[in-house]
């Protein structure tokens, strides 16, 4: 999911990364609907508040919402910033980073909301623009690096995408494309995935409360374990691999032989020029 780059990636790895980033950003918009009033997934309706302040010329709740607005630019920012500059020494460094501080974000959330959260305003208010980094650091992630096809935290692009591709399936030759209908399965796997984890959320929230932020990092873990994982698995191929072409012995070989067995073959394999 997050290994490979901008267009090596395939339909199969932005379907992955769209569907368990997308059930996390909708399970954070309605955690932090139901705890603090207020979403955080986005920032459309928020600049239409910005707008309502400024006419009444309300400047503290101004700051407050700019600063917001600012901090869900900054985390997409910072993502991007993070992935250009760190990709040729390791892509999954560089994927993986604004996803580990997406969960450091949301854990904090979570201990102090579960801890020493007294409900006032000005806490609110940090919390909130703490989970409009997170979920712009999440956001200009996936859309970096899925070259701007995978965007999980909003869905009034999606839903738009969507519909113009349905209305394309209404004529024969389109339905036959390929790349559209990888498209339109990418983009339902998102809205799916976006309103499971708001349902999640809503259904979960009064039994864990604070604690459903742990939950969400859970998630986020499994996007950043799932490339360990496989990164490690074919390391591990790689060496066994050179030990039976070069007849280098290594631990991890032999751990491989202990595992499935050493394969066998009928007959020595002769070369052209040792006849």
């Amino acid at each position: 999911m997050l290994r490979n780059y901008s267009n090596s990636r395939t339909l199969g790895d932005n379907i992955r990364l769209g569907t368990l980033t997308a059930f996390t950003a909708g399970t954070i918009n309605i955690a932090s609907l139901l705890i603090f009033l207020s979403f955080t997934s986005n920032v459309t309706g928020h600049y239409a508040i910005l707008a309502a302040e400024i006419s009444k010329a309300n400047w503290t709740q101004v700051a407050v919402v700019g600063a917001w607005i600012f901090l869900f630019f900054f985390g997409s920012f910072l993502s991007n910033f993070i992935v250009i500059n760190f990709n040729k020494k390791s892509k999954y460094f560089a994927h993986a980073m604004p996803i580990v501080l997406e969960i450091i974000c949301l854990l904090f959330v979570g201990v102090y909301g579960q801890l020493y959260y007294q409900k006032t305003l000005e806490e609110t208010e940090y919390l909130v623009a703490l989970m409009l980094f997170a979920t712009g650091l999440q956001n200009g992630l996936t859309a970096s690096i899925s070259n701007f096809s995978v965007k999980t935290t909003h869905l009034t692009g999606t839903t738009t995408d969507l519909g113009i591709l349905v209305s394309m399936f209404t004529q024969k030759k389109y339905r036959k494309n390929g790349e559209l209908i990888g498209r339109a399965k990418l983009l339902s796997s998102i809205m799916l995935a976006y309103v499971l984890g708001a349902v999640f959320s809503g259904l979960t929230y009064y039994y864990l409360e604070f604690r459903v932020f742990y939950v969400i990092s859970i998630c986020l873990l499994v996007v950043i374990g799932y490339d360990a994982y496989k990164i490690h698995v074919r390391h591990f191929n790689t060496r066994y691999r050179y030990n039976r072409i070069y007849k280098k012995p290594n631990l991890m070989a032999y751990l491989y032989e202990k595992i499935h067995g050493t394969p066998k073959r009928d007959e020595k394999r002769k070369l052209v020029f040792e006849d």
